[in-house]
């Protein structure tokens, strides 16, 4: 199947015989006229509006590595001002008092020390069940875990071999 193939009027390139316009030039292949492809387009295609926000993101998008690079010399700015200032505000005197050594301020060898306390003594047997060592960390009458089964400790009172408790001596 061979094309036919006709003259643009306005570029005089050879094109197919069937088409509206020249795909070199534009132009009516007729006629020679130039036509304005975009209002055409534009009306066939219905192209969809974009607000100002959606452009900006749009060209950001386009143009990653240029908003990238923009981007690290915009906070590499920041970071010098930033070391700028804090150096020159160093730089001042604050003080006219002579400065003194932290080891003046945290010397503990001068200290007298205290003897480290002893912990009272408890009075306490352990039978090997875990709820009696419950029973001896709670408060005083706080009640005791599992109420309703063994007869339970009273709190601070240490217990015998049975869970009863050992009365004091």
């Amino acid at each position: 199947m061979r094309m036919s193939k006709a003259v643009c009027a306005a570029c005089q390139r050879k094109i197919d015989a069937s088409a509206k316009l020249c795909p070199y030039c534009g132009a009516n292949p007729v006629t020679g006229e130039r036509v304005d492809t975009q209002a055409i387009l534009e009306e066939v295609f219905h192209p969809r509006q974009i607000s100002t926000t959606e452009s900006v993101i749009e060209y950001a998008r386009q143009r990653q590595g240029i908003v990238i690079a923009i981007s690290s010399f915009v906070a590499l700015v920041i970071l010098a001002a930033l070391h700028q200032f804090v150096t020159a505000r160093n730089s001042t005197q604050t003080t006219a008092s002579p400065a003194v050594s932290l080891s003046e301020i945290a010397d503990m060898a001068n200290e007298p020390r205290e003897t480290p306390k002893k912990m009272p003594e408890m009075q306490f047997q352990f039978d090997g069940r875990p709820e009696t060592m419950r029973t001896y960390l709670a408060e005083p009458g706080a009640i005791a875990p599992g109420v309703g089964q063994a007869p339970s400790p009273v709190a601070g009172q240490p217990v015998g071999q049975a869970g009863a408790p050992v009365p004091h001596r």
